[in-house]
């Protein structure tokens, strides 16, 4: 088969491996196809079952995916996904607090945030010192959560250098106070 027709294959069993070894250009040609928006696509399929094609338990598996772009959605679908919340708010932390990709991180944070779960306060409060995009998410992802630290936080978030980061944070401090 061809090599889009191969990538798709594997991509749809969800072997995204495969994907990016059936897309890998022969030596001296040209590379054609991306592997991403299939393997990604297959990530996000997962939000609903949980489970990979191939029978491993695909949507905490992907959150350890080599490529960034299944990382990320797999994060994006784990906050959607409260009934894993046991299996996958650690591995969310871990990537909020140390994936090498900002995106896969602003997703860890933002999926955080949606799942609520204390164990994932520390991770939100620790990204509060990232990059921009990923402190945004952040402040947002600190509506979840009550306690001083928070509160604090907050405050401390109204002085931050992106004016979108203070904006957020003077809006959640706004809905907070009666």
């Amino acid at each position: 088969p061809s090599p889009p027709l191969l990538v798709a294959g594997s991509a749809a069993v969800g072997d995204c491996a495969a994907a990016r070894r059936a897309a890998a250009p022969a030596r001296g040609a040209t590379r054609r196809v991306r592997t991403r928006p299939p393997c990604a696509a297959t990530a996000g399929a997962l939000v609903a079952t949980g489970t990979h094609p191939v029978g491993e338990n695909g949507l905490v598996s992907l959150l350890s995916d080599d490529d960034s772009g299944v990382a990320e959605v797999a994060c994006w679908a784990a906050g959607e996904r409260s009934d894993l919340a046991d299996r996958t708010v650690a591995l969310l932390c871990g990537i909020a607090g140390t994936h090498e990709d900002s995106l896969c991180r602003e997703a860890a944070v933002a999926s955080l945030g949606s799942l609520g779960h204390e164990a994932g306060l520390a991770a939100v409060l620790d990204c509060l010192t990232d990059r921009p995009t990923v402190r945004r998410r952040a402040v947002l992802a600190l509506a979840a959560f009550d306690g001083p630290e928070v509160e604090r936080a907050l405050t401390q978030a109204l002085d931050d250098r992106d004016w979108q980061v203070s904006q957020a944070a003077e809006d959640l401090l706004a809905e907070s106070t009666p």
